[in-house]
């Protein structure tokens, strides 16, 4: 229909594979000291792929999401094969975004100008401090130096990219972050994505941290730092689109708004997740998180799914709530409404207003302000009670 919005829908394909396990993450990443069977796992993704779009049915794909692990340890040639396989199932919008997550110890110009040439038109780089101390506590294996080089490299490679740092790192001060902040918004064309370090469970950091040898900044300095993070973005035309994520106006990434926005995206590879519409019913998809244990489900079976949980109305609008509400934009709780059959609860709306963490546009659309970020997650809970 001429005029009508165009729904997203995206495909997050997960290569699960890094050359070593960082000490704060608990993503679903794996070492392998022999080869990967490269050629194995494109076909096990074609596979995966084709299967899900016999679920789907036809769609329009406006962005594609290679993430891990460490996908810039692909050889092009893998990746192309992904993205063909991608093609052959769903018709490919044309201005399709295709983000390659990448390491700087993985980059080199030869394998770059490869992904481009696969169809890789953004990059994003996982730089995560640019004080090489602090890259040696974080269990980086790249340098500063390493890592600007490789963000040139991206700059003549790549018309989109980003990068991503850390910050409330153990002994960081607002002051060092205030220098760090300058040197990659100096560096970065368009975007940045920045995250406060937390403390997982099961990760190497959380028994430092439970040891106390592991001193991370206290609520006050966190603070601190988060409002130097926003004010310096803003200051130099990167405000703040998402409560991590920073970008000038029309290059925010595109297959995180679909998270973000609720929309329907597919979920591919070893620990995979997605949201797909069906028959009606919103599906949540996880896939298999051993990378061989879900290569043998494919190979057996067309997929590694492993849970497929049909979200009730309730369920569906809480998350919508709770990914919306990281958007700067914010939500319509109309949208809201629709999807869970009751209105939000204007008396907790107002007390939300007075407290200054909320704020309702004159066409009802409600945000979140920037003193409510740093307890967004008081936020939604009391919006969704």
């Amino acid at each position: 229909m001429t005029g009508a919005k165009r729904e997203a829908f995206g495909v997050y394909v997960h290569w699960p594979f890094c050359l070593s396990k960082c000490p704060y993450c608990d993503f679903n990443s794996h070492v392998r000291h022999a080869a990967i069977d490269e050629d194995r796992f494109a076909k096990a993704f074609a596979r995966e792929i084709e299967t899900t779009a016999e679920r789907t049915g036809p769609r329009e794909v406006s962005s594609i999401f290679l993430g891990g692990g460490t996908p810039s340890l692909m050889r092009p040639e893998t990746v192309r094969a992904v993205l063909d396989s991608i093609g052959r199932h769903w018709r490919i919008a044309d201005d399709v975004e295709v983000t390659l997550e990448a390491n700087p110890t993985s980059v080199e110009a030869t394998r770059f100008a490869g992904y481009r040439a696969a169809g890789v038109n953004r990059v994003s780089l996982g730089v995560q401090a640019l004080d090489d101390s602090s890259l040696k506590e974080l269990g980086r294996l790249h340098s500063v130096r390493e890592a600007l080089d490789a963000v040139a490299i991206a700059r003549k490679s790549f018309d989109r990219y980003s990068f991503d740092l850390i910050y409330a790192r153990p002994n960081q001060t607002p002051k060092d972050w205030a220098d760090e902040l300058a040197l990659a918004i100096k560096e970065a064309a368009e975007h940045l994505s920045l995250y406060q370090l937390t403390i997982e469970q099961g990760t190497p950091f959380f028994g430092l941290h439970a040891a106390g040898k592991l001193k991370t900044p206290d609520e006050i300095t966190a603070r601190a730092l988060y409002d130097v993070t926003q004010d310096i973005c803003a200051k130099h035309g990167l405000p703040a689109y998402e409560i991590s994520n920073h970008a000038r106006k029309g290059a925010e990434c595109r297959h995180n708004l679909v998270y973000w926005r609720g929309e329907e995206y597919a979920g591919i590879g070893p620990g995979a997740h997605g949201r797909l519409d069906i028959e009606e019913s919103r599906h949540a998809t996880a896939t298999e998180k051993r990378p061989e244990a879900w290569l043998m489900r494919v190979e057996a079976n067309g997929h590694g799914v492993i849970t497929d949980d049909v979200l009730n109305r309730e369920e569906r609008a809480d998350e919508f709530l709770l990914m919306g509400l990281r958007l700067a934009e914010g939500i319509d709780p109309k949208r809201y409404a629709a999807l869970s059959g009751r209105a939000l609860d204007e008396r907790r709306i107002a007390l939300l207003r007075e407290e200054g963490a909320i704020t309702v546009d004159a066409d009802g659309r409600l945000r979140v302000t920037q003193a409510g970020f740093p307890v967004l997650d008081a936020v939604v809970a009391d919006l969704a009670a």
